[in-house]
């Protein structure tokens, strides 16, 4: 009998002993083409205005200069904008839309001269006054870089005059940097013709190719781009990685040598995107028990010079600002504000953190109100398994396990007596104070640009029995590569180490959609099963046909054939296939079944599931100075049937530590002008392994299989995890809360930082 063995389990990622060894090869460790120049940007100092000069005399004479590129040095168009409005420009020609703006680049024989020199023009300005932030914006007169939406359902404004109890409030949320330990980078090598090989570390490496034929004024099929790792991504490397490949590609084609370009730390962080902050002002009504009759919100973001990708991330914003709640009459507006700052971008969770954020705020509002634990507010407000059910974008939610789950971590994190011990040592203590809170988390599944819910993959089988897999997701540490491998492994019933995963390139595999939106496994493991499946009807047919037995009867078992119970081994099977010249290759491919969506009337389908899960977080606060620690943290998380339960806990543990930086201690500063000051580690704090909670449980969903036809019917995991940080702030909240008695919600922005949670306790403790 054939017999079948799983390669999914907790398989170590497929690079991390090289991580560990420092033998992994990132992008600046390739061996640089003979004649290598490297470029530099150089950047404007103002945030709005046009340029009158500029002269470049000095920048020239530095020694090992050999030019400078600007906007009429560009054979194509100079663009780099990811929508049709053409509206982000990779050198600023005339005007000036933020500090920071790259205005020309450099071109010199090593990278340290075409820095320095960098820094040598003189560049004349007609300067304008500039728009900062999102009130400032708002005073103007509210100019949008793209469309905003409205979401409804209901009758808002009846619901509302009905409702017994009603509130109304604002909350500030801020945006967060990258912070990708390995910076923005590219190198171009020229070819013949109009050819070109770009290597780029960028999540999306299909439209960095369109971004660069376009720039160069060629065709695609002109444009190699190809990516092996990179050293983190988090939605920065999405559309962000475009303008360096486009940089690096005019000059290798101007010079025609091979051009690296790397920025500084400083230079990445100002130049670059960042999450959209957000100001989110809302009025709800509600009855006593806290249940929700009506919510009406408006969600306007900081987006910056260009449109980038803030329609579809303040359009996420308005889809999770519900969660796990049904909205019986709601209605949500976006505001995608133009600012002159730097164009903002995807970011992990694509605005739904920020969205999500600020429906929690109304559930915490309710709850203080009502003088209730916000956990009997949360139940008294989840999506209901048949009926109140309803999203505010009208798609049912019919997959909804949030009871189950918070069930399950409201015991085993034993919440309710730790609540009341809180309760206890708030009373007793008068200087430092203890916050607890549990939190849901619903996050959907898929790109909502329908079109992007797409991958392919290339599977080579040698005659040796090897296996080589090409797909179009890219590897960022998230563990992808090992994940679609393992899938591969398990389809083909091989040994995981047969499979080899290749570089991403867009001459393998054509049109891949960015790897963001959680979606990467799901895409390509399915492309890649695909392609597995056609490798295994060939081979059955052509056992069948050898050995003059029925295809019913042929049988992949582990590392074998077995052909009407005779075992042929996978190396002899696929050596006796190549000697009768069966292709040994396949091209997988794969949609995103029962999804749609129309954005002019609100209504679709733009999930195809749902994942879930739930945090308990409890911390303590110094109301003296502000300062606070993270006390213990019990993670439950759904990932469905897990491919790989290391590299899923992994994401589960490292999305909480990142959202939890973004809520406590991550701040973007802007001063007047527009200058990003906190633009280095010296200035921008990311949580350090001092940081993480003192106890820190993390668990899966055990019973969880995903109810569509998922890969393995397993669940997304890169995003949903960002969102159980918000329980971090809400603890922060009660502790704040309990110098006034807990009858007044403390209304934290975020972050929370120490001077944020000081401020708040002397506001309460005047109120008092």
């Amino acid at each position: 009998m054939s017999q079948k063995q799983s390669a999914l389990g907790p398989k170590p990622h497929e690079s991390a002993h090289k991580h560990v060894a420092g033998a992994a090869d990132y992008l600046d460790d390739i061996n640089e083409p003979a004649g290598t120049l490297h470029a530099y940007i150089g950047l404007s100092t103002i945030a709005a205005g046009t340029i009158e000069g500029v002269d470049f005399t000095d920048v020239l004479a530095h020694p090992d200069v050999l030019g400078v590129l600007t906007a009429t040095d560009i054979p194509g168009e100079n663009d780099v904008s990811p929508t049709a409005l053409h509206d982000d420009p990779i050198f600023a020609d005339k005007e000036v839309q933020f500090l920071g703006q790259p205005v020309f680049a450099v071109i010199a024989t090593h990278r340290d001269a075409a820095r320095r020199a960098a820094k040598k023009a003189k560049i004349s300005y007609q300067e304008k006054p500039a728009l900062i932030d999102i009130r400032a914006a708002e005073k103007a007169g509210g100019k949008f870089v793209t469309p905003s939406l409205t979401l409804k359902n209901g009758d808002v404004k009846a619901a509302m005059e009905k409702a017994p109890m009603r509130l109304k409030g604002e909350m500030e949320i801020g945006g967060q940097d990258h912070f990708y330990l390995e910076g923005h980078i590219a190198m171009a090598i020229p070819g013949e013709d109009d050819t070109v090989k770009v290597i780029s570390s960028t999540q999306h490496p299909s439209e960095v190719q369109h971004m660069v034929a376009h720039a160069l004024g060629t065709h695609q099929h002109a444009v190699n781009v190809e990516v092996r790792r990179m050293g983190g991504g988090f939605g920065g490397k999405e559309t962000q990685g475009a303008l360096f490949a486009c940089v690096a590609a005019i000059a290798a084609k101007k010079y025609k040598r091979a051009v690296k370009i790397r920025p500084d730390r400083d230079d990445d962080m100002v130049m670059t995107g960042k999450r959209h902050d957000f100001l989110a002002t809302y009025e709800v009504g509600f009855d006593e028990s806290g249940k929700i009759h009506a919510l009406d919100a408006d969600f306007a973001a900081r987006c910056g010079f260009s449109a980038d990708l803030s329609g579809p991330v303040t359009d996420r914003a308005l889809f999770h600002a519900d969660n796990c709640y049904f909205f019986e009459n709601v209605e949500l507006r976006s505001r995608p504000l133009k600012t002159n700052t730097v164009s903002n971008t995807a970011f992990r969770g694509f605005g739904g953190p920020q969205g999500m954020i600020g429906g929690e705020r109304v559930i915490e509002e309710i709850a203080y109100q009502l003088g209730k634990d916000p956990l009997e507010v949360r139940r008294a407000n989840f999506y209901g398994p048949n009926t109140g059910n309803t999203t505010p974008y009208h798609q049912i939610v019919d997959d909804n396990i949030i009871t189950k789950v918070v069930d399950e971590l409201e015991e085993s994190a034993d919440y309710q007596a730790r609540r009341q011990k809180v309760l206890d040592f708030n009373k007793s203590h008068k200087n430092l104070k203890r916050g607890i809170a549990l939190t849901p988390v619903k996050f959907g599944i898929s790109f909502t640009a329908t079109w992007y819910n797409q991958a392919g993959a290339l599977v080579h089988i040698y005659k040796d029995g090897s296996i080589l897999l090409n797909h179009g997701g890219t590897e960022m540490g998230q563990g992808l590569y090992s994940k679609v491998a393992q899938v591969l492994a398990d389809e083909l019933q091989v040994d995981p180490a047969r499979v080899k995963v290749s570089a991403t390139r867009t001459d393998k595999v054509p049109n891949t959609s960015a790897t963001a939106a959680s979606s990467g496994t799901d895409l390509n493991g399915m492309a890649a099963a695909d392609a597995a499946r056609q490798l295994k009807a060939r081979l059955v047919r052509f056992a069948a046909d050898k050995f003059q037995i029925e295809e019913a009867d042929v049988k992949f078992g582990y590392e074998h054939l077995d052909c009407a119970g005779k075992q042929v081994p996978f190396e002899e099977l696929i050596a006796a296939a190549y000697m009768e010249r069966v292709h040994l290759s396949a091209a997988g491919f794969y949609k995103t079944p029962e999804i749609h969506w129309n954005r002019e009337t609100g209504r679709g389908t733009p999930f195809y599931y749902y994942a879930y899960g739930a945090a308990v977080s409890e911390v303590v606060i110094d109301t003296l100075t502000g300062e606070y620690f993270v006390d213990r943290v019990d993670l439950l998380h759904d990932v469905g049937n897990s491919i790989n339960e290391g590299i899923d806990m992994g994401q589960v543990e490292g999305g909480f530590i990142q959202g939890m930086g973004w809520l406590t201690t991550e701040e973007l500063w802007f001063s007047d002008k527009g200058e990003l000051k906190t633009h280095a580690p010296s200035t921008y704090k990311i949580p350090l392994a001092s940081d993480r909670p003192r106890t820190f449980n993390t668990k899966l969903v055990t019973w969880s299989k995903n109810e569509k036809r998922t890969i393995k019917r397993s669940k997304a995991v890169g995003e949903p995890p960002f969102m159980l940080a918000i329980s971090v702030l809400e603890a922060l909240s009660m502790a704040v809360a309990s110098v006034a008695d807990y009858k007044t919600c403390p209304r934290l922005d975020a972050p929370a930082t120490p001077e944020r949670i000081l401020m708040a306790v002397e506001r309460l403790k005047g109120q008092r």
